[in-house]
């Protein structure tokens, strides 16, 4: 049995730099750009600094001088991805940055597309999937 918060294909786009792709096993779609991720890190350390800010995950970080002016904050790239078992995928950012494993279940419940965004905030997740294939494009 398939759960909507399975994915039917995933595709992460390294090489143009546009961000992740999913296709649900419900037929739904969802594109999440590289800084919406970036910024809904799951990471137990990217979390915290979340919720003392009071942001779900997603939204940017508070606007400070480098924040304002884009030129100095450059978009985040993923440099890798890799499947995490069955339930999910791990980018590598061109910060350095590798600790957050997004999870199917969370990444569905986060979907910033129009017809998600006026669901309730994501709930406690745990990790559950079906095998899904993930293809990368590769870096140059």
């Amino acid at each position: 049995m398939h759960r909507s918060s399975d994915p039917k294909s995933v595709r992460v786009q390294l090489t143009a730099g546009s961000g992740l792709e999913i296709e649900w096993m419900d037929g739904h779609r969802s594109h999440y750009t590289f800084r919406f991720l970036r910024d809904a890190c799951p990471c137990a350390e990217c979390s915290t600094q979340r919720c003392r800010e009071h942001r779900q995950p997603g939204d940017p970080q508070r606007l400070t001088l480098e924040r304002m002016l884009p030129r100095l904050r450059p978009l985040p790239k993923a440099v890798k991805a890799e499947p995490m078992g069955r339930y999910g995928i791990r980018l590598g950012w061109d910060d350095g940055h590798s600790h957050g494993t997004y999870l199917w279940e969370f990444l569905r419940d986060v979907c910033p597309c129009p017809s998600c965004a006026g669901k309730s905030p994501p709930s406690a997740v745990t990790p559950v999937g079906v095998g899904t294939p993930v293809t990368t494009d590769p870096v140059q």
